[in-house]
């Protein structure tokens, strides 16, 4: 299998996937999660925007929904813990300090 490359916008945010379902030979299954435009923002699965995942292969596969449905879905559900509320609020907030 090659490697697959995607881009999707959540919350405003450009996002590039790279996924490769058979890395290493076939032992593993590798997906990067990159912001694009602005670049480096930090999302709720890497504050620097940029995040590298390593699972046994097929788990994508086996899973229901796209590559893209599924990282959505990961996304949507990490913004909900009090970590990235609190991130949210404060950039929101302009600071003197």
């Amino acid at each position: 299998m090659s490697t697959e490359t995607h881009r999707f916008t959540w919350e405003g945010i450009e996002i590039e996937l790279t996924y490769e379902p058979e890395a290493y030979g076939g032992a593993i299954a590798h997906l990067e999660v990159r912001t694009i435009d602005p670049e480096r923002a930090p999302l709720p699965i890497a504050e620097t925007g940029y995040k590298s995942h390593y699972h046994p292969v097929g788990t994508v596969e086996e899973n229901e929904g796209t590559l893209v449905e599924q990282v959505t879905a990961w996304l949507d559900e990490e913004a909900n813990s009090k970590a990235w509320k609190k991130y949210v609020e404060d950039s929101r907030q302009y600071s003197l300090f």
